[in-house]
């Protein structure tokens, strides 16, 4: 295969492919749904043709889903979904050594970001796989002419569902969008425990701090919450809890967490983790009742959900303290710490979600991307579920990869379960 010309890349560096490859193959070996599909793609070619972009975090777990679809016979094209989350050897070594463009590099700012989403949309899509919804608000916005040609897309994560389903409901999507982020073996399993052991990771890579005996705000009781409240829990932790939603804070509390409203929490907690999919849920007055020394960072999609304008202008004078944590000395001398500029902390101090997990939320984008090309014509522009057919088919071979064996219903089961006039 030709080498990618210069013109259909923009990475860091090429020279850190080889590190970059070792790690998409150690990756590979712990994603064995993702590689079944592969393999079935390799000799199907289901995909052969099809022009698909993607704008997704740039990790060794995306690296091995663009090689799926690539063998599955798919023109793909790469750039990232977030400013922070690319692993520049990755970047560099999907180039260099599986000749797929990306246009992605760490620590990018947000004019690079978007001409990177516009390189990756000259590719003209068929196909899109987003993770949080840019790729499809910039076709709406500045990519019109490019919908006639697309047959569809998935989106990967809450925050781009969330946006993809307000979109639909005022009638300005154009194409079909497949929600994996709502798929049972995605968001019970990736959000969870995805989410939950690698918010932890980032934390402590960037600030090494002892979460044994902390006073830890979880802001956001959905998955996500979920699942970063009950490792941090797990730690040691003295796990509080905000919500909006009664119906999950009171879950929050039958799970044995404290649950208070932010302005009690923002007095007494020590570190503070948003995971809501919401603007501004940390914000002037509790940057205002903080007490010094607490850390502030994010887990959801977007960098909004800390108010950090508010927080600037709070502050007396800023300066970075360790690679990923910045201080702000408020105006009465209190030091609040943020980390990773507000931006997803478990991708921009550390690897993302572990690629066991993201095996499965993976082998969904690849059936789902299957599915689009088989079923376009039938599809309306609206957002609409991973098929039950594909959600099941990805929880069962997940088992058999792990060696786990499970029950099958008699015949006799069966039909009393489509009976109704068995009782008592």
């Amino acid at each position: 295969m030709p080498a990618t010309k210069k013109s259909s890349y923009d990475v860091k560096d090429l020279g850190l492919a080889e590190k970059g490859k070792n790690r998409i193959e150690w990756a590979g070996q712990w994603m064995p749904v993702l590689e079944l599909i592969r393999k079935r793609f390799v000799e199907e070619k289901p995909l052969a043709g099809i022009r698909v972009a993607a704008c997704l975090h740039v990790t060794t777990e995306t690296a091995n889903l663009m090689i799926t679809l690539r063998d599955g016979g798919a023109d793909v094209v790469l750039c990232a979904s977030n400013p922070l989350s690319t692993q520049d050897d990755v970047a560099a070594s999907l180039v260099k050594d599986y000749h797929i463009p990306c246009f992605s590099i760490k620590g990018e700012n947000n004019e690079t970001y978007y001409s990177h989403i516009l390189s990756a949309l000259e590719h003209k899509p068929q196909i899109t796989m987003d993770d949080g919804a840019d790729l499809v608000s910039t076709i709406l916005t500045k990519g019109q002419h490019l919908v006639p040609e697309i047959l569809g897309g998935t989106e990967e994560t809450t925050t781009g569902v969330i946006r993809l389903r307000s979109m639909a409901k005022n009638g300005v999507l154009k194409y079909p969008i497949i929600a994996v982020n709502d798929a049972d073996t995605k968001h019970l399993f990736d959000n969870r425990y995805g989410t939950g052991q690698s918010t932890i990771d980032g934390i402590i890579r960037a600030t090494n701090l002892l979460f044994a005996g902390l006073r830890v705000v979880v802001v956001g009781y959905g998955w996500c919450g979920r699942g970063f409240a009950m490792r941090a829990r797990g730690l040691g932790a003295d796990v509080i809890v905000t919500e909006v939603n009664p119906t999950r804070a009171l879950e929050a509390t039958m799970d044995g967490l404290r649950v208070m409203p932010m302005e009690e929490a923002a007095k007494i907690g020590e570190v503070f983790v948003t995971l809501t999919g919401n603007k501004s849920v940390l914000r002037a007055e509790h940057f205002a009742a903080m007490k010094s020394g607490a850390v502030v960072a994010n887990s959801g999609h977007f960098n909004v959900e800390i108010d950090i304008p508010a927080l600037e202008k709070l502050a007396q004078s800023k300066r970075r303290v360790r690679e990923f944590v910045d201080e702000y000395t408020m105006g009465d001398g209190r030091k609040l710490y943020l980390l990773g500029e507000g931006r997803l902390i478990n991708l921009a101090a550390a690897e993302g979600h572990p690629a066991v997990v993201m095996d499965m939320s993976f082998a969904n984008q690849a059936l789902s991307a299957e599915h689009i090309v088989k079923n376009s014509k039938k599809l309306e522009p609206n957002v609409y579920p991973v098929p039950t057919d594909i959600d099941e088919m990805v929880a069962k071979l997940k088992l058999e990869a792990m060696g786990v064996g499970i029950d099958v219903l008699t015949p006799e089961q069966v039909k009393y379960l489509a009976s109704w006039s068995e009782g008592t």
